[in-house]
Order: C-alpha cells, then structure tokens, then sequence
C-alpha cells in the first residue's frame, strides 16, 4: 500500500519487516552539499527515523551514503544538520569506506551487470530502507527520473564504477542509466523493504546536472515498501512522466 500525505503531516509508518528488528539501514540522499530538492530535506529524513526509532526502540540504526561531490559525507552532514535528528543509537557511515561483497544480479537478462560490489553490510540488517527525492534530469535530450532506487546509485563505489571523475560513477552511465537501472535493482533494489520519496520540492534540469536545476513546489512525501511501487506513485503524484524502467524491471522480476 502507498501512502502520501503533505510535508508537514508526515508520519512514516514503517514496513512490517522493522518492527521490532535488531539492526536497520537507511539508505538517504545526501550525496551533495545542497539543499532539498537536490537532497533530502532533514524535516523528512528525521521522521523516517523517528517513524523507525517507534518501531524498533532497541535497534542500532545505520544510516550509510556515498557521496557524489568533492565534499566528504561528514561536511555534508553538518551542512545539513542532520546530526540534531540523531539518538545515541545511530550512525552515519561512508559507503565509499565499507567492506564490500558481489551480489549476483537475479535478472534472467542482465544489461551489463552479472554482478555488482555494493556494501556487505545489506546483508546484515534486517530491515534496508530508501529515502530519495524527486528529480528530473536529461540525458542526451531524454528525461532522467530519480527516486528512491536511483537513490541507491550512492551505495556503489566510487573506485570502481568512476569514469573520467572520481567524484561520481560514470560507468553505470553506460549504455544509459535506464538501462543499468535494471542490473541495479537486479543486484541489490530488491534487498530494500520500504522506500520514501521526499517531494516536498521536486527538482527539474534541462541538462544532466543532478544539483544546479530548479525547486517546484509540490508538498507531498509518498512512501511504501515497494520502491518501483512508491517511484510510479510519486511521478503521477508530482505529474512527472513515469520512466519505462519501471514497467521494464517489473516485467523482470516477475520472471524471478
């Protein structure tokens, strides 16, 4: 079930999967230093996990991002302030600094990817959970909607999927990001229990700049525990174009 509300009635009620879990990882975007909509705003992120902390009171809650800027995650953190949202059980990790494991790509036909390397600790949580925003963005004149799987781009390595820069991961830019989004759910999309989309602003560029375009207002945040679900919702929500990787890795997974 999807749920949407305004920004200031948000209240995140979690999968059933956290209620009560032991170890917790949100998955956020915070990989630039500027504000929502390029990231998540802190108002929604501090209810995501406050809606956790309500649900799973003992957990240790790991908040893990990779950063896509020459700006560390730690300065990011602090710019945003996302420290004042903290309890003395949880912890900002650098995805860029954890061990790291292949996890094999269960469509039945990869694009690119057999496998992907993304963080090991995916597989020692019992809950994974996506806070993303809403974007458009354009790619070789054809629109780019970022959500919450988009989102998990941040969990992959910079030094090993970076291209010409070392600060982002040029090579799941080829053949195109629709395409590789497929591998991307493929490998680890389908470890996440619940996703947020936070569209309290939604965020729009002519170009394929992901952090120098333009705040629409649009004053909804939708959530749910299926990300391609919550993603569809959230683009006819904010009267965005749905992208046809959603009907493409739907169509995949029901293969599964």
């Amino acid at each position: 079930m999807i749920q949407i509300s305004s920004t200031l009635d948000f209240v995140y009620e979690p999968p059933a999967v956290a209620r009560g879990a032991k170890r917790i990882l949100v998955k956020p975007n915070l990989g630039y230093p500027e504000p929502h909509p390029v990231t998540v705003s802190p108002l929604v992120l501090g209810q995501v996990l406050r809606g956790l902390r309500r649900v799973a009171p003992e957990a240790e809650i790991v908040i893990v991002e990779g950063v896509c800027s020459a700006v560390s995650l730690s300065e990011i953190v602090q710019i945003h302030g996302i420290a004042d949202w903290l309890d003395d059980g949880m912890i900002i990790l650098d995805a860029d600094t954890l061990p790291l494991v292949e996890y094999l790509n269960r469509s039945p036909t990869p694009v690119r990817f057999k496998t992907m390397v993304a963080p090991e600790i995916l597989q020692k949580v019992d809950c994974c959970i996506s806070v993303g925003t809403l974007k458009r963005t354009h790619l070789k004149g054809e629109p780019l909607i970022s959500a919450s799987l988009k989102n998990l781009y941040g969990l992959l390595p910079r030094a090993k999927y970076k291209a010409r820069s070392p600060n982002s991961r040029g090579q799941l830019h080829r053949p195109s990001v629709p395409a590789v989004l497929r591998d991307v759910y493929g490998c680890i999309g389908h470890w996440f229990n619940g996703a947020i989309v936070d569209a309290t602003q939604k965020y729009f560029s002519p170009d394929w700049k992901p952090n120098k375009g333009v705040a629409i207002n649009c004053d909804r945040v939708i959530w749910g525990d299926d990300l391609l679900a919550v993603d569809r919702r959230a683009c006819q929500v904010c009267e965005e174009p749905i992208p046809n990787y959603l009907d493409a890795i739907e169509q995949l997974r029901s293969r599964w």
